[in-house]
């Protein structure tokens, strides 16, 4: 297993329960191929670098977990086409 931090940009148009929807869908994701959520923040709406999409803030959300590496092109892939995820980056730590 190795360890994980995942940020997303979710869309600032989404509601509170729509947010922790697609959230707690992430998280349902890596527990249910054997990780292990380690840490989850809010960080809340900020103002984007640049416009996303005809948005310029985003809901900011920080996830710390330990996955199998053979799971996270298919996570990878489910943020891509999850049309509220605006931006997410993946980084295995050290």
């Amino acid at each position: 297993m190795e360890a994980y931090e995942l940020v997303m940009v979710l869309s600032p148009d989404m509601d509170e329960e729509s947010t922790a929807g697609v959230v707690n869908r992430v998280n349902q994701f890596i527990t249910d191929r054997g990780g292990a959520l380690e840490k989850q923040d809010t960080w809340g709406l900020r103002r984007l670098a640049y416009p996303i999409s005809k948005y310029k803030e985003g809901n900011y959300f920080l996830t710390l977990f330990s996955l199998d590496a053979g799971h996270t092109p298919e996570l990878e892939n489910t943020l891509q086409l999850n049309a509220s995820v605006l931006r997410h980056l993946l980084l295995r730590k050290d």
